[in-house]
């Protein structure tokens, strides 16, 4: 008798939580630097649901920028990396076996914050500008926007600051006249006074700003466990959607947010569960042609490269195909 309850309390666990019973995959996720544009990655983690599909997840803050992310992505020491869709492309085009397999932000989040007295992007001319470090996002983003301007990159000075709370500090010392700044720095300087002059998101603009990467190798060795991987992090964006008390309680967590960064934090998840994150993953193709034109300045390999050939969305494909997202938003 005893062991027939044994056995049925074993049956129903195992049927709703199959993952308690089964060895679980490990898989490593790295984090070009602490964002609450990397919300969805704590989230899914934190709210076990990498555990519910067989994954034993590691979330790893690397830092560094997007490109020290794919040299960590191609040394094995992470499966998959959150980071600018541009590094991949670059290493790519080196020869790398890098490929982008989802996406968490196809367009930018960035603006150019700046003093009052600059009104105009050709006010910037002379001008100081704040990026984090040459080869960042911040940096591509800059002369993106140049470009588009009509600016030229020696009509003004860019200057290595750091992170974005460390440019906001620039900015109030002087240090800087304006900065190119991510959420939710430009939130708090909009409340301290600052312009936005620019808005990436509001440009013709479309720029991988953070991206879901692997290596082909890696797909093709271990599909199974990257497809679970995938599919937990599909769900782990809906989770992020329709439960904003909760998701800002990680993120209030892992970005040690105090109360007085409370009403930015809270205007940067509005942002991302609002207009960032799609609820279909889908990497943006235009987007990888906007990135493959910049790069063919200086790198002749991005001249008539297929951007289809950087990009390898079969798995989210798959999962779509599947009723499994449409399911996630059902009720």
């Amino acid at each position: 008798m005893k062991i027939s309850k044994c056995l049925c309390l074993t049956l129903v666990v195992f049927m709703f939580y199959p993952s308690s019973l089964i060895a679980l995959d490990k898989v490593s996720v790295g984090l070009s630097a602490v964002s609450a544009i990397f919300g969805v990655a704590w989230v899914t983690e934190d709210k076990g649901i990498f555990k519910k599909h067989g994954i034993d997840s590691e979330v790893i803050v690397i830092g560094g920028g997007a490109a020290r992310g794919v040299s960590s992505l191609i040394a094995g020491d992470v499966q998959f990396l959150l980071g600018a869709g541009d590094a991949a492309i670059n290493a790519n085009l080196r020869g790398a076996d890098v490929v982008i397999a989802a996406s968490v932000l196809n367009k930018g989040v960035q603006r150019v914050m700046a003093r009052p007295e600059l009104r105009r992007p050709e006010d910037l001319i002379n001008k100081n500008v704040g990026i984090t470090r040459f080869g960042s996002a911040a940096h591509l983003v800059l002369l993106m926007m140049l470009k588009k301007w009509g600016i030229s990159p020696s009509q003004i000075q860019m200057i290595q600051v750091g992170t974005s709370p460390a440019m906001v500090a620039s900015l109030d010392k002087g240090g800087i006249d304006a900065a190119v700044l991510t959420i939710p720095s430009v939130f708090v300087a909009e409340d301290r006074g600052y312009r936005v002059l620019a808005d990436l998101d509001e440009m013709d603009i479309y720029y991988l700003n953070t991206m879901l990467e692997t290596t082909r190798a890696y797909l093709r060795a271990h599909r199974d466990p990257a497809t679970r991987f995938i599919k937990a992090f599909i769900e782990g964006i809906a989770y992020f959607k329709k439960n904003k008390k909760e998701s800002l309680e990680v993120l209030r967590r892992k970005l040690r947010t105090d109360a007085g960064g409370e009403r930015q934090l809270e205007k940067s998840y509005d942002l991302l569960a609002a207009k960032h994150y799609d609820s279909v993953p889908y990497p943006s193709l235009k987007g990888v042609e906007t990135v493959l034109d910049f790069l063919a300045r200086e790198n002749p390999k991005a001249k008539g490269a297929d951007p289809k050939s950087f990009v390898d969305d079969r798995i989210v494909r798959e999962i779509d195909a599947s009723g499994f997202i449409k399911s996630l938003y059902s009720n």
